[in-house]
């Protein structure tokens, strides 16, 4: 019982942090990111011809990520006492947590927001699961390595980035030009609604009001600091990370064709 109240920080944590980038937080994450990678590598290369255990994987880590979520608010709430002020700080609102909405979109839905919910996944899953795993230094500062807050965290960021590979890897992902409007729409409403919860209850989702040690600090120090400059360039950059797949897709598409009208020549 002690072993599981330190675990889930019940009472408080009586060990002291390890600390961003000690050996224990760069061991704990580089096994759990090259978990990830081997289970992606391993089930996108067997079943990318599979529709149907493809569409399963997915359903999978849909109802994964979410039910991991919901285990750790459970769970904070019960440590903290307070179910709303919990939930209030845990809104789906950074750009890996999307994922808890944008994976059961492209799980269960159909048509474009489908495709559109895969592109996404596909184009922001695993650069937020690896920042978010290995680039959340401020959470090792904090917890031990091995706690709830930190193992969870892992968990569902793992899935966020195993998501994004497995979708590229057996070719879910369509890229099509005329889905990238709603592409770019959920970004930017999850970015709208992070700035109105900013403002509200204050918080600092989607690391719009600073960088709190995130991989951010690099938009920050560009900028001096300065609160809207940095703001433009974290959802620029989102944006056009955004086209550039989607205009690599088209270059590609446009060069395939290409060369199928010089081999008919």
């Amino acid at each position: 019982m002690d072993v599981l109240k330190e675990f889930f920080g019940i009472g408080g944590y009586s060990r002291t942090p390890e600390g961003a980038w000690s050996w224990q937080h760069i061991l704990f994450t580089s096994v759990m990111i090259s978990i990830m990678i081997f289970l992606s590598i391993l089930l996108g290369l067997k079943f990318r011809k599979n529709e149907r255990i493809k569409q399963k994987t997915i359903v999978i880590a849909a109802i994964a990520i979410n039910a991991f979520e919901i285990f750790k608010i459970t769970m904070l709430s019960i440590r903290n006492g307070d179910f709303f002020d919990t939930i209030i700080h845990t809104l789906p609102l950074f750009l890996c947590s999307i994922m808890l909405i944008v994976l059961p979109l492209a799980a269960f839905t159909k048509g474009r927001l489908k495709e559109a919910s895969l592109d996404f996944v596909l184009i922001f899953g695993f650069i937020a699961g690896v920042f978010g795993t290995v680039g959340a230094a401020q959470n090792y500062n904090a917890y031990p390595v091995l706690s709830l807050d930190n193992v969870v965290s892992a968990i569902t960021h793992c899935i966020s980035a195993f998501s994004s590979l497995f979708i590229g890897i057996t070719g879910m992902a369509t890229l099509k030009v005329k889905n990238m409007s709603i592409t770019v729409t959920i970004l930017l409403v999850v970015v709208a609604l992070a700035q109105i919860a900013n403002l509200i209850i204050p918080y600092n989702y989607m690391f719009l009001e600073r960088h709190d040690g995130t991989p951010y600090s690099i938009f920050y120090n560009m900028v001096n600091g300065n609160l809207i400059l940095y703001k433009i360039l974290v959802i620029g950059g989102f944006a056009l990370l955004i086209g550039l797949f989607y205009l690599y897709r088209f270059l590609r598409e446009r060069v395939r064709e290409r060369n199928k009208k010089v081999s008919y020549a």
